[in-house]
């Protein structure tokens, strides 16, 4: 029998320690694992488009569709029985419709007011997020209202509170202000607690970068051939950290619930920052031209498109985020629920 004096000269490291102990079988992996991904973690954005019975293909997202009002109730139908929480709507705008002043984003009928009618005229249990922004409605592809080639900020966010309170009337659960103009934030939760709407969330793209992983979704939404100019005097520059911790601490203390960081894999250094400095729940959208990469990748063979996709988002995870916007979400939770 060995004596506890015996194991005196035990000392640390290999082979006493082996790490790979913990690693040897699948469910003693599962058993340390410190970030999980399931189907509550994701949201859903679709695209809506006008008619019955309609969806189109966009080349540039393959996989991915944009969808008329009915197959978009179907779709928040898939999402629910999946366990996702939320869907994020956003219109492909007849062109006729776009103009300078961005006059459709007001109209009661527009696509995704009459979506998220729709969908919660269905009984579906789930949150609607409406993108408060103005890109798909102007006829110029920028998120505010222009004048002499400058975006102006002031009459931009008085256009966004009357966007935002058309959207909360359609009823919308969650308005997600995407524009990054100043002071959207604490204009719009005043204009909601003046008219009575207390328990109306706000996501904020607090941290929106003027990213070149945006060019899919242009595609998708439409303003892609339209937007004149890039977006770089309102979306913040790639190269700054700070700055980010500067914007959502604004949008915060402005009223914001949620907060953003956009895009997500290339700066999932921000989504960690964030989480880490504010304690508040902070979301990350996995945007179209990160997902564009890794379907394209996939179909040439280059990865295995499955493993690829759940460890990016669990990455997210990693970096502290509550939850994540992704084209993948109901593969995703396809996948998790056959496990």
């Amino acid at each position: 029998m060995t004596e506890i004096s015996d194991l005196s000269g035990a000392r640390g490291g290999y082979p006493h320690i082996r790490p790979r102990r913990n690693r040897r079988a699948a469910w003693a992996r599962a058993l340390v694992s410190e970030n999980t991904l399931s189907a509550s973690d994701l949201i859903w954005p679709l695209f809506v488009l006008e008619g019955s019975g309609q969806r189109e293909a966009i080349p540039s997202m393959p996989g991915v569709e944009r969808l008329s009002i009915d197959l978009i109730v179907e779709a928040a139908r898939e999402a629910a029985a999946l366990g996702i929480l939320a869907v994020a709507l956003f219109p492909y705008t007849d062109p006729k419709l776009r103009t300078d002043d961005a006059r459709e984003a007001f109209n009661p009928d527009n696509l995704v007011c009459r979506a998220t009618r729709a969908i919660k005229a269905a009984g579906i249990d789930l949150g609607v997020i409406l993108d408060v922004a103005l890109d798909p409605y102007t006829s110029h592809g920028h998120d505010g209202l222009v004048h002499d080639g400058v975006i102006l900020n002031d009459e931009t966010v008085a256009a966004l509170v009357k966007q935002s309170l058309n959207q909360v009337a359609a009823g919308c659960d969650v308005l997600a202000p995407s524009d990054m103009m100043d002071g959207r934030i604490g204009a719009i939760r005043v204009a909601l607690e003046a008219a009575g709407h207390h328990d109306t969330q706000i996501m904020s793209y607090a941290a929106k970068y003027a990213s070149a992983f945006y060019g899919p979704f242009r595609d998708a939404v439409g303003s892609s051939s339209t937007l004149k100019g890039d977006k770089r005097t309102y979306q913040m520059d790639p190269a700054n950290t700070d700055e980010a911790l500067r914007e959502v601490a604004l949008d915060i203390a402005e009223g914001a619930d949620l907060v953003m960081v956009k895009p997500g894999m290339p700066y999932l250094d921000i989504v960690r920052r964030v989480s880490e400095t504010f304690k508040v729940p902070t979301f990350a959208y996995q945007v179209s031209g990160e997902y564009a990469m890794l379907m394209a990748a996939a179909e040439r063979g280059w990865l295995d498109g499955d493993k690829a996709m759940m460890e990016s988002l669990l990455a997210f995870k990693r970096a502290g985020a509550s939850g994540i916007l992704t084209y993948f979400a109901p593969r995703v939770a396809r996948m998790l629920s056959s496990r």
